[in-house]
């Protein structure tokens, strides 16, 4: 998925994602561990909304992502916003930094846009060369529950100031993978510019995303439901977790 043309349009799609109140919810799951400042990477940072209240908040962030044209918006955001962020083009498998960093952040189904489980745990292995001894990574992700229930199969219209989207899932006969085609229609003066983004996002199980983790050297401390610090239920659409360093 190369998101190249989706970046110029993202924000006005995701108008109702409130990134100030999750960053405070990770700023607080990081606190609770000692981590109110220092080094933080946000991997698949996307268009960097994340990174600067993360930056606002006094953490020293470095922002990493597939897309190019994800980063251009990024730093712009960050300009505008005056903040100091390090944005550097780099798939999450191949995550390569100078140094180790306190915190790692992955929001927003980021883990959910891998490939396999494979790619999911060679993810993992290389953040362990990346993250301070005991440092801590939160992430959420998708749910199967989600993928089966609310994604799978279904058809999505925004039609907003400046582009018009159609979005259709269809549910693999794996039952956990969701093909998703987005048609956008984006306002160019007069006329509309029609193109089209195709992926799959993957939900994988928590024995998984365990096994995962724990391969790589790091071990699960927390999940909770979305926005919340209750355990998880089979109906749960999205999963935070909180892994950490062991070794």
């Amino acid at each position: 998925m190369s998101y190249n043309s989706f970046a110029s349009v993202y924000d006005e799609l995701t108008f109702n994602v409130d990134y100030k109140k999750r960053a405070e919810y990770v700023q607080a799951i990081l606190g609770r561990y000692g981590i109110n400042d220092g080094l933080l990477l946000d991997l698949a940072c996307g268009t960097g909304s994340m990174a600067v209240e993360f930056s606002k908040m006094g953490y020293e962030v470095i922002a990493t992502d597939a897309s190019a044209d994800m980063l251009m918006e990024a730093q712009n955001k960050a300009y505008d916003n005056e903040q100091s962020i390090m944005f550097l083009c780099q798939r999450m498998e191949e995550t390569d930094l100078y140094g180790t960093v306190r915190a790692v952040v992955c929001a927003l189904d980021s883990i959910n846009h891998l490939p396999d489980a494979s790619a999911m745990a060679q993810t993992f292995s290389v953040l362990r060369n990346f993250i301070d001894d005991g440092g801590i990574m939160v992430f959420d992700v998708n749910t199967p529950y989600k993928h089966q229930n609310v994604l799978g199969n279904n058809t999505f219209v925004y039609d907003e100031k400046n582009v018009f989207l159609v979005w259709q899932n269809h549910l693999l006969q794996d039952n956990k993978t969701v093909n998703i085609n987005l048609d956008f229609f984006c306002k160019d003066g007069e006329l509309y510019e029609r193109f089209n983004e195709n992926f799959n996002e993957i939900a994988f199980t928590d024995e998984e995303i365990t096994s995962a983790v724990e391969s790589a050297g790091f071990r699960v401390l927390e999940r909770f439901a979305e926005m919340t610090d209750s355990a998880p239920c089979e109906e749960t659409e999205r999963v935070y977790y909180v892994i950490r360093r062991e070794y």
